[in-house]
């Protein structure tokens, strides 16, 4: 007697789980304020240096403040690009 043909077998069991397919996970919920406010605070830090010509925020750092405020101006930039 001819034997019949075999059915493939799939990838799924019977009481396993589908693993959902792998996508960029999105960002936490604090991610967007944090990036939000390195920003505003970086801004904030740069004006303050001009309006009182390197004296502020931090006395004594002289023009190293406009360097500290676009540090942190860029870092919160750089998160940007990391927002889902």
């Amino acid at each position: 007697m001819p034997e019949s043909r075999k059915r493939k077998k799939s990838g799924h069991t019977v009481g396993s789980t589908p693993t959902p397919p792998a996508g960029p996970r999105p960002s936490p919920h604090w991610w967007a304020p944090t990036m939000v406010a390195l920003m505003v605070l970086g801004l904030v830090s740069v004006v303050l240096t001009y309006l009182t010509q390197g004296n502020l925020p931090v006395p004594g750092l002289g023009n190293w403040n406009l360097a500290i405020g676009f540090g942190v101006m860029i870092t919160g930039f750089f998160m940007t690009m990391r927002w889902r």
